[in-house]
Formats: structure tokens, C-alpha cells, sequence
């Protein structure tokens, strides 16, 4: 099985991108982040037509995240069990965004995850990031007490870059989300009950990165960092054989700024 990541940025505005790519990539299963879309809005049949089978959920203009499968696409789930919710105001209800999908695909149980960016370390939104992040590794380590033998990838935009080789210049982003303490912590801790995040193992070239900014030049500069991932369960890591990402991607008038990250499972 060939597995992508890939945060698109607006399914809608990249949807010729995706497809020209999944053609030239030979793709089974991709996980898209920030489809900025309703349910409504998505472009399922430019997918369909090519054989995937698709389930998304998005909200409004914002998140969204979605999982096409030519090799079968079951038992979908729209969130994690506990995923929270979030809310400016604590007098308002928070609202469940739409930032998790998971579906069998093949033996294969995937996720499409969008963690919460953060903002900033004093805004709310950062602590709904870490709580995010709880709940869903509280979840993950249920799974894998009910099965041990489960197959998991969890996989997507994490918005953490869990060492400093994974951002260009660590020293500006002291005291900023991505690369605090807490957060790469909260990742550490699906490492902790048994997941293995393997891209950067076979990618191991220091600042080798998934995210460009789209301002200051950052795509030719080559200062970016690695935030797209794929964490996978005790049972499924041993069938990864591989890891690239395609950098070509972000290259070229419409691309999105993040490059799609493909995993190889025998």
C-alpha cells in the first residue's frame, strides 16, 4: 500500500494538483488536511471518477479533513471518541471542529488528522491543542489495550516539529507554538505507548521539511519545518518499508504550502 499525508490547503482551489499528482504517484490511500470545505462543497466526483472511494467532513471555510481509499473504505468515523471541542468564549458551547476522520482501509485502521496550530502559548487555542492531543493519545492507547494486534496510522498534519532538526531556525521559534516543551511532550507521548513515526527515519537529512510559509521566500530559502507525520501502531510498523516527501509538490504557481508525505507498507 502506498499511504499519503497531505495538508491541500483548499481541496477546492488545488483540486487539479491532487488529481494530476494521485495519477503520477500511484496512491491507494490519501489523507487530506484543510480541505476548507463543507461536505457539500467537496469535489467528490473528480475522485471517484479515478476509482476512490471518499469520506470527508468539514464544517465551514476552515479544517476539514478527508480520506480517499481505492482499496476499500469502511466502518468511517467523523472524530475520535473524546475529541473536544473548542470555543473562544467560555460562555459559548464548544464546538467539535472537523479535524479527524478515520476509516478501515484495507487491514489498515487510518486516521486523517489536523491538530489544532496553537496560535500562540497564552492563547486558549493552545491549550485546546494540548488537550487535543491528550484525548486523542488516551484514545489511541484504548485501542491498543482492546487489540494489541491493531493496525493503526495516524497520520496528517501534527503542527508540532518534535525536534529542532525539524525547523529551520529553532532559535526563532523560542517561546512560540510548534516547538515548546508541552507539545513536543504531547507527541512524544504517542512514541510512549507503542506508536513509531518513521518518515524522519527514512528521510533522516537534517532539516528535511514538509511546510513552507508562503511569505519571505521560505520555499527557496529552504526554511521550513517538518509538521506532516505518520505515527503507526506496534503491529503496523514493522510492514513499513518506506518514506518520501514529495517536495516537487510545493514547487509551481498553485501549490499548497505543505508537500504531501507518502509511506510504503508491504
Amino acid at each position: 500500500m502506498r499511504l499519503a499525508t497531505w495538508n491541500v490547503n483548499s481541496v477546492r482551489s488545488r483540486q487539479d494538483r491532487i488529481v494530476e499528482w494521485l495519477l503520477r504517484s500511484d496512491i491507494d490511500v490519501l489523507a487530506m488536511q484543510e480541505t476548507k470545505c463543507k461536505d457539500t462543497q467537496f469535489p467528490y466526483e473528480r475522485f471517484t471518477e479515478m476509482g476512490y472511494e471518499v469520506a470527508h467532513v468539514g464544517l465551514s471555510q476552515w479544517n476539514g479533513v478527508a480520506l480517499l481509499s481505492r482499496v476499500g473504505l469502511e466502518n468511517v468515523q467523523v472524530g475520535f471518541e473524546d475529541q473536544p471541542g473548542f470555543s473562544k468564549d467560555p460562555e459559548i458551547e464548544a464546538v467539535r471542529e472537523a479535524r479527524a476522520i478515520g476509516a478501515s482501509c484495507g487491514a489498515i485502521q487510518i486516521w486523517s488528522l489536523y491538530v489544532p496550530n496553537g496560535r500562540d502559548l497564552a492563547d486558549p487555542h493552545y491549550t485546546y491543542k494540548l488537550e487535543w492531543l491528550a484525548k486523542l493519545r488516551a484514545d489511541a492507547q484504548a485501542w491498543l489495550t482492546a487489540d494489541p494486534q491493531a493496525q493503526i496510522a495516524l497520520v496528517g498534519d501534527w503542527n508540532i516539529a518534535p525536534t529542532d532538526d525539524d525547523v529551520w531556525d529553532p532559535a526563532l521559534f523560542e517561546g512560540k507554538t510548534h516547538t515548546s516543551q508541552p507539545e513536543r511532550d504531547a507527541f512524544a507521548s504517542f512514541e510512549e505507548i507503542g506508536f513509531s513515526e518513521l518518515t524522519r527515519q527514512f528521510t533522516p537529512e537534517p532539516r528535511t521539511f514538509t511546510y513552507w510559509d508562503y511569505t519571505q521566500l521560505r520555499f527557496p530559502k529552504k526554511q521550513g519545518l517538518r509538521i506532516d507525520m505518520a505515527l503507526t501502531s506496534p503491529a503496523l510498523t514493522p510492514r513499513v518499508s518506506g518514506a518520501s516527501i514529495d517536495r516537487e509538490e510545493r514547487k509551481g504557481k498553485g501549490a499548497s504550502d505543505h508537500a504531501p508525505v507518502i509511506v510504503e507498507i508491504s
